[in-house]
């Protein structure tokens, strides 16, 4: 997140009004919000964090990608430090494996079955799939349906320390994109739409106004403070790249939600803190 991070500061323009999730008087429409054509999404990545049964953490990111099906999978010991181990898996989706990788001391297995997956609009599979990693022969991750299937090959099972603590999707469109969120461990699903169109910005919730910005010309970077789900949620944006090239340029919308000790905006901070972080990368063209 350091990349995103740099183009904030005190300087960046915030919209004054919050949004709350009860607040009947913004809902639109969002089925006219999605006139043009739709969005693509071609990658998504998940963070989790785990914790062994020694307290040692570590953070897992699984990332699925298009247009060759492939996965690939980073463990490290802190966000901004390089990975402890690294692989990337070109397969295809009707097919079932296992590695091993092996790194400063550190053994990962990582076995997958997506013989029976079914795979929704992007690169991701929903459900019929089981994922598991192993991080020096504990079961670290787990992701699918299939408990039973794994539990068969792996002979392990109990209770599992990790979690979700951020997820980020990669979408290609004109204008309109449409990605699907959660802002917490467990929470509930939200519907997003985001629309650059005529140098203006909305974003909407569940076909609830979040934000709407005019003369991004001006504003093209800025953030808000939004309500929901009883979670108070920094909104990001930083679309000066988007302005700039009319065929390849790209957008970040970043949504993180802020942590009871937090008072900032967390940017500003100088200590790291894991909470959760939902990324959308828009871009004009899949290249």
């Amino acid at each position: 997140m350091k990349n995103i991070a740099i183009c904030y500061s005190e300087h960046a323009i915030k919209v004054s009004d919050s949004y709350c999730s009860g607040a009947s008087h913004h809902t639109t429409n969002t089925s006219s919000s999605l006139s043009a054509p739709p969005s693509i999404q071609t990658a998504v990545a998940s963070i989790y964090k785990v914790k062994l049964s020694n307290e040692t953490q570590f953070l897992i990111r699984i990332s699925w990608c298009t247009p060759n099906p492939a996965f690939s999978i980073t463990i490290s010991d802190h966000p901004f430090s390089a990975p402890k181990l690294s692989r990337n898996f070109k397969i295809p989706r009707r097919q079932r494996g296992s590695e091993s990788l092996q790194s400063c001391g550190l053994t990962a297995d990582v076995l997958w079955d997506l013989r029976r997956a079914r795979f929704g609009p992007g690169p991701e599979p929903v459900s019929g799939f089981y994922m598991a990693v192993l991080v020096n022969s504990e079961l670290a991750l787990t992701l699918g349906d299939m408990e039973h299937e794994l539990e068969e090959v792996t002979k392990l099972s109990g209770p599992k320390k990790f979690s979700l603590i951020s997820r980020g999707e990669r979408l290609s469109g004109g204008g309109v994109y449409a990605a699907r969120g959660r802002f917490s461990e467990g929470g509930a699903w939200h519907d997003i739409v985001i629309r650059l169109r005529g140098g203006m910005l909305s974003v909407e919730v569940d076909g609830k106004s979040v934000i709407e910005v005019k003369r991004l010309q001006w504003n093209f970077r800025g953030n808000q403070s939004i309500f929901l789900d009883g979670l108070m949620i920094d909104l990001m944006w930083d679309v000066h790249d988007w302005m700039l090239k009319p065929s390849s340029g790209c957008a970040v919308f970043l949504f993180r939600t802020r942590t009871g000790s937090d008072s900032r905006l967390w940017l500003e901070d100088t200590h790291f803190h894991l909470a959760f972080s939902f990324l959308v990368f828009a871009s004009k063209n899949p290249d």
